[in-house]
């Protein structure tokens, strides 16, 4: 692997499967109670510009677990939220920690971090890519259905950040991957760029949500405002209310079993029904929990494995 995870985009197929593999095993060792300190003794910054629940408690669990300590740095709170150079903020953390977490809105600023730190640096969100959260999708797909390879992957939403890192992982994985948004809502020009590039697995962006859901094995959503689009709300909705929704309807063009994936928070009755979301909590919550186990399999192979 490379030094950082920054995006998906930057990772081949046997990357991401060795992830997953050690995330299986790092699942397996914390239900089982093995010790797993791989990280004894070393810190992860955690910065965050953009609020968070489950990303910040996976990560700090999943360091605690791994016998290493992680330090939550308010982007308010910290000099990089007062105007300290981002550049000075990777050279100052990396004297002093193993390994960066941030979760912040520009992926210019996350590639930046990068470039000046000498020690990891892991993509917790931006606006262009969720790589630690579709991580934890493929790993929870791969535990349900036994592969990852040759399945369907529907997302139907907004072209925001998950769309762009599904699509990315999904064809790395050699899944087929179909997405439908409204116009002027597709995934980033650099994602679709990438799709054509693709020969051994098939990508379909259309407008109509039952055509992506057809013969589906995944079906994906996200809200429809993502965090810092919310004076867009209004626009949004009219945009996506009515059409862009997984339902009971949907579900049926979906092939018979299909999974449902959230990223969550869900606002049920938007992009997802309530009646949908609780047929399918438990493959959501284990999306949730795969967070965990799938980010220690990050943290270790970038800060541990020598």
């Amino acid at each position: 692997m490379q030094k950082d995870l920054l995006k998906l985009l930057d990772l081949t197929r046997e990357d991401i499967t060795r992830i997953l593999n050690v995330g299986d095993q790092m699942k397996y060792n914390q239900k089982h109670g093995l010790t797993h300190n791989y990280l004894q003794g070393k810190t992860l910054a955690m910065i965050f510009e953009k609020n968070s629940t489950r990303t910040r408690v996976s990560f700090e669990t999943g360091m605690y677990q791994l016998g290493g300590h992680a330090l939550f740095l308010s982007g308010k709170e910290s000099q990089i939220g007062r105007g300290e150079p981002i550049e000075d903020t990777a050279r100052v953390l990396s004297r002093y920690c193993d390994g960066i977490m941030i979760r912040t809105y520009g992926q210019d600023e996350v590639e930046e971090l990068a470039k000046y730190a000498s020690i990891p640096v892991i993509n917790g969100l931006t606006d262009f890519a969720h790589p630690c959260q579709v991580l934890a999708d493929l790993m929870t797909v791969r535990e349900r259905m036994t592969r990852l390879e040759g399945l369907k992957l529907c997302f139907v939403g907004d072209g925001n950040n998950m769309a762009n890192s599904l699509i990315v992982g999904g064809l790395k994985c050699g899944m087929d991957v179909s997405v439908a948004c409204p116009e002027g809502y597709d995934p980033d020009a650099k994602v679709l760029n990438f799709a054509k590039t693709v020969t051994d697995a098939k990508f379909t962006l259309c407008r109509d949500p039952r055509e992506a859901a057809e013969g589906a094995d995944v079906v994906i959503t996200d809200v429809w405002a993502s965090m810092g689009q919310e004076e867009e709300r209004g626009k949004r909705r009219l945009a996506f209310e009515g059409i862009y929704q997984v339902n009971a309807e949907l579900m049926k063009a979906a092939h018979p079993g299909a999974m449902v994936q959230h990223c969550l928070p869900a606002h049920r009755g938007e992009e997802i029904t309530a009646e949908v979301f609780e047929a399918h909590a438990d493959e959501i919550f284990d999306e949730a929990e795969n967070r965990l186990h799938a980010q220690k399999a990050v943290m270790y192979l970038l800060m541990g494995e020598q």
